[in-house]
């Protein structure tokens, strides 16, 4: 009976995904809460033929490290399943493990699974797919609507590791505080990274922190280096401080379109050249690259996997559209998008920006965080401006009080409107940056897709 109602849901599933399809839509979680609503436990018989899942959560960086781990495992010859569209609730996760079925609810051999896990669905995922590794990236203030604090999240993952399997390994972002000190409720086997790196610039002064203290012991957090947020090298009065990592960066620097660093592992460092730009980027690697040592991935195939990594969806993804080189860079929370932000400021560099800001319940419909982004230090470096989106004016005038250039073009909630202006208003062969929140960013890359744009390696 089991597994005749299973068979149903999927099939039910799948005929979910079809008709979305048909109709134009991506479909990515509609058939999961199809399948839920027949089969509650679908997802978790599912997960049960896995030889291995691996979960992801974090604030920052969690669909590119999905990414970035699935391309490894997929270059040491693994059958990977992963929700690659960033669809992280619970069914999200049952939509990607019933894609990955065949009709009768099987899944294919031997097959591992990277889910990307939203911070408050992470316990949820977990007792449905046991995670063989658990990642956590840094967890910095977003949608406090709808997380709240995040010394609150970082108890209630404190919380979820009582209920992981203890054969499971955690990797942890030591660099974060408040992700290093998840290790304290942990028994099993633990594998950090972070930056070793001494001669990173430090953050601005001034740039914003999300912690500033110990939720469980109330000590405030020092440092001798701050990297960004709160990432670097930290200590506390308590005496707490910050682990040595096992998998680190070290010798970073620019390097063309993207980050040269050398990757130190258990077994062996690695000289490794990575097409994404940005501090933040090498910590989504970082991450990767612990997941994938704790999984048994040779150090060769994670550095060749790296390399040959793509952006994914609307983070730094480079299109090519009506003759314009577009870059979109999603920026949901004040620490992300001062990352983004960073990566505009090479001297003597100058953009055309569009920005765009939703209050949809997936961007936090409390859009005040805006004014704790470093806007002013892009004041130089912004060639023209555009506003769209449906908290536009609200945009527009946090632009303005950043000194930035007024807008070409009256700000406004039509996103197509906006983008037609900003395509027009770049000459050809320039390039336009996209600095859209979740929504807009989906609103943004769809219509970017209609107008036939193309990433820029498959048309170079």
């Amino acid at each position: 009976m089991n597994a005749a109602r299973l068979t149903a849901a999927v099939l039910a599933g799948k005929t979910t995904r079809l008709a979305m399809r048909a109709l134009g839509s991506g479909g990515t979680t509609l058939p999961g809460l199809v399948v839920e609503q027949l089969h509650g436990g679908a997802a978790h018989a599912l997960a049960g033929q896995l030889s291995a899942a691996t979960l992801i959560t974090g604030t920052n960086g969690k669909t590119t490290t999905t990414a970035m781990l699935a391309r490894i495992l997929r270059a040491d010859d693994r059958v990977v399943i992963y929700n690659r569209s960033g669809s992280n609730l619970m069914r999200g996760v049952t939509a990607s493990l019933v894609e990955a079925a065949n009709p009768l609810g099987a899944l294919p051999g031997r097959a591992n699974a990277v889910f990307e896990a939203d911070e408050a669905a992470l316990s949820d995922i977990a007792a449905a797919a046991p995670p063989s590794v658990a990642v956590f990236t840094n967890l910095m203030r977003d949608q406090l609507d709808r997380y709240g604090e995040i010394e609150s999240i970082a108890l209630r993952w404190a919380d979820a590791l009582g209920h992981f399997p203890g054969a499971a390994t955690i990797a942890l972002n030591v660099d974060d505080p408040l992700i290093a000190s998840l290790e304290a409720h942990w028994s099993g086997d633990c594998l950090r990274f972070g930056i070793e790196d001494s001669d990173i610039p430090p953050a601005p002064e001034g740039e914003v922190m999300d912690a500033v203290w110990d939720p469980m012991t109330q000590d405030d957090f020092r440092y001798t280096r701050r990297y960004f947020a709160q990432l670097g090298r930290w200590h506390t009065d308590g005496g707490a401080q910050r682990p040595t990592p096992q998998v680190s960066a070290d010798q970073i620097s620019p390097h063309e379109d993207g980050v040269a660093f050398t990757l130190r592992l258990p077994e062996g460092e690695q000289a490794v050249t990575l097409p994404a730009e940005g501090l933040y980027s090498v910590y989504n690697a970082l991450a990767a690259a612990a997941a994938a040592t704790a999984l048994g991935v040779e150090p060769d195939t994670i550095r060749s996997a790296l390399e040959s990594h793509e952006a994914a969806f609307g983070r730094q993804e480079d299109l090519l559209a009506n003759g314009r080189r577009v870059r979109v860079l999603l920026g949901k929370n004040p620490s992300g998008l001062n990352q983004a932000l960073r990566t505009l400021q090479a001297p003597g560099e100058r953009h055309h920006l569009l920005v765009l800001l939703n209050d949809g319940i997936a961007d936090g419909e409390d859009v005040s965080w805006i004014w704790d982004v470093d806007w002013e230090s892009q004041g130089p470096h912004c060639r023209s401006l555009f506003v769209g989106g449906d908290r536009a004016a609200d945009m527009a005038l946090r632009l303005e009080y950043a000194g930035l250039p007024a807008p070409c073009a009256e700000a406004t909630r039509d996103i197509g409107e906006i983008l037609n202006r900003a395509l027009n208003h770049v000459p050809e062969h320039e390039q336009l940056v996209i600095l859209p929140t979740y929504t807009a960013m989906l609103d943004v890359r769809r219509r970017l897709g209609q107008m036939g744009a193309s990433r820029l390696w498959d048309v170079a």
